[in-house]
């Protein structure tokens, strides 16, 4: 009952991370860096990401050492599902009234949350 109620509640901080740092602290600067690395802005957004995902995994009484890996792997997951969404916008013309819009969204946000099932299988190990 311990490790469901550990799991569960790393999954929650996870979630809410990914609620805020999406969907709340994302300025236009943040959304114009995402398809560029030479923009700063995908990296300031997928170091939110990596930030706001220590405290979930450390839930799991793992040391710092697998944190920081973990943390650093987020970074890089992130950063690289993000920047193929918006390569892929910069050559759609689909926006928020297109299933294909809708369908890229979706990929996007699967796989970050397929990231977040791979985090914590690798902090719960």
């Amino acid at each position: 009952m311990e490790m469901a109620i550990t799991t569960v509640a790393m999954l929650a901080c996870l979630q809410l991370n990914h609620y805020v740092v999406d969907y709340v602290l994302q300025p236009p600067w943040i959304l114009r860096g995402k398809g560029n690395f030479r923009m700063i802005g995908g990296y300031v957004h997928a170091g939110g990401h990596a930030h706001g995902t220590a405290p979930g995994l450390m839930l799991a009484g793992v040391g710092l050492m697998r944190v920081t890996l973990l943390v650093l792997a987020e970074f890089l997951a992130h950063y690289l599902i993000n920047y193929g969404k918006a390569l892929l916008s910069q050559h759609s013309r689909a926006d928020a009234t297109t299933r294909a819009y809708w369908a890229v969204h979706g990929a996007d946000q699967l796989l970050h949350q397929l990231t977040y099932a791979a985090l914590i299988f690798a902090a719960l190990l």
